[in-house]
């Protein structure tokens, strides 16, 4: 997660681009989710990527901001082969055309981590980091990256679940995840698909996997996505257990991806690469993100050490481009499952500590509804005075569906007054009925994963 300052384009440039169909709309395929599969066109996309976050968990800032820093990463990128970046952290009140736009034209997408540090669940108070002022910044993050064909995804949040006594936070994740696509469909931009990012936790994967996929349509996740480190070199596919989570997933209707992967308990050979896009693993799962771009702290991994302007690549650079060189993403569709039906609901147990029943979910807290008819507006950016405090205890449910918005995304509308990768088109208000539902906690622990 990186702020950078943003290299401004010259306003003739600008107004230039705005202007330009050909030069506003890039020569890169939006991606669309069918049955347990992301598509980019008709044809099958797998993720094949890194995960972004100069400066690391601890200096969260943009890193798409600084469109000069992004240009040089962009090289590297290019080199590994990558098809996708997730970057966890951005500012949404800078302009992200340049480096969007370059990484368009090179074919490479993002999955973007809407949280940030300041405005984000607190897996211990969600009840009260659930709020509108969170929402808001939420929103505008979305209205930020809704112009851009390549953004691929959004992750409604990171990590949130770590252990057993945190799955009670499961029901804010899962309302924020409707909310997201609410608001999507409210102001009629492309239906960008909305899901989570999972820690890998024996005890509940499951249960969270079947969570997120269970009840309407509404509330259900686009995509699901965990983090795993299981796979240490050297190993295999069976070593790593990694069998068995297909055999788990085999009738999942969710695409399913890894959003981060790479053990760093053993010196990283990524024989995993081989497996992940694999015939063993690709009716399954949809690729997966290396965990992580830059070398930031101890133990010292990562693909490129980053020194001003310079980039030297580790050992573990050029394994990674052997390894995605010699597995090359799979052609056809390999068998993905077009049916999509829903997962049951899991039960409350001992490792799985949802109270609040699973036709219910926390209510859309009041007031944030006027987001849905007229745009979030300006958001708060990284220097805002944060919102994890700004709720209250008490929360209010409402039946899990009650007030979504299932309908007005696919038109490709962009935000009112946005330049870059895609024209100004002003997004119509979407009239709602009153909006009792639950646009819920995303707890992004939008920080790189935490390594066992």
């Amino acid at each position: 997660m990186k702020t950078f300052t943003f290299a401004a384009i010259s306003s003739a440039l600008a107004a230039s681009v705005a202007a330009s169909p050909s030069v506003a709309k890039r020569a890169i395929a939006p991606v669309t989710v069918k049955g347990n599969a992301f598509f980019a066109g008709d044809q099958r996309f797998y993720v094949r990527g890194v995960d972004y976050q100069p400066g690391g968990e601890a200096d969260a800032k943009d890193p798409i901001a600084d469109a000069a820093n992004c240009k040089r990463d962009l090289e590297k990128f290019k080199d590994l082969g990558v098809n996708t970046i997730r970057v966890y952290t951005v500012d949404n009140t800078a302009n992200h055309d340049e480096c969007m736009n370059a990484l368009a034209d090179a074919g490479i997408y993002l999955a973007l981590d809407v949280n940030t540090p300041k405005y984000s669940i607190n897996r211990l108070e969600p009840e009260i980091s659930y709020n509108k002022v969170y929402l808001q910044s939420l929103f505008a993050t979305i209205d930020a990256f809704a112009k851009y064909d390549n953004t691929l995804l959004f992750f409604s949040g990171n990590e949130v679940i770590n252990d057993d006594a945190t799955t009670s936070c499961a029901p804010f994740v899962k309302a924020t995840t409707r909310d997201m696509k609410s608001y999507i469909n409210a102001r009629n931009y492309r239906k960008i698909p909305v899901g989570y990012s999972a820690a890998d936790v024996d005890s509940n994967r499951i249960e969270m996997a079947d969570y997120m996929n269970c009840g309407p349509d509404a509330i259900r996740s686009d995509f699901f996505a965990f983090n795993d480190y299981s796979w240490c070199s050297p190993s295999s596919f069976k070593t790593s257990g990694w069998d068995k989570k297909v055999e788990t997933f085999k009738d999942y209707s969710l695409p399913l991806f890894l959003s981060e992967f790479g053990c760093i308990k053993n010196p990283r050979d990524f024989g995993e690469i081989e497996a992940l896009y694999g015939d063993d693993m690709t009716a399954v799962y949809s690729g997966g993100l290396v965990y992580e771009y830059s070398v930031e702290k101890e133990p010292k991994y990562g693909l490129v050490t980053i020194d001003g302007d310079s980039r030297t690549e580790t050992e573990d650079f050029q394994l990674l481009k052997a390894a995605f060189a010699k597995s090359k993403a799979p052609t056809g569709d390999a068998g993905y499952k077009t049916n999509g039906q829903a997962s049951n609901c899991p039960d409350k147990s001992t490792n799985w500590n949802v109270t609040i029943a699973a036709d219910q979910l926390p209510a859309l807290p009041p007031g944030t509804d006027e987001y849905f008819k007229n745009g979030a507006g300006t958001g708060p950016g990284l220097q805002g005075s944060g919102s994890q405090t700004a709720g209250s205890k008490t929360t209010n449910l409402s039946s899990a569906a009650d007030g979504a918005v299932t309908s007005g995304a696919g038109t490709g509308a962009k935000p009112e007054g946005t330049k870059g990768a895609a024209a100004s088109v002003h997004a119509p208000e979407f009239s709602l009925t009153p909006v009792v539902c639950g646009l819920v906690v995303l707890v992004s622990t939008l920080f790189g994963a935490s390594l066992i």
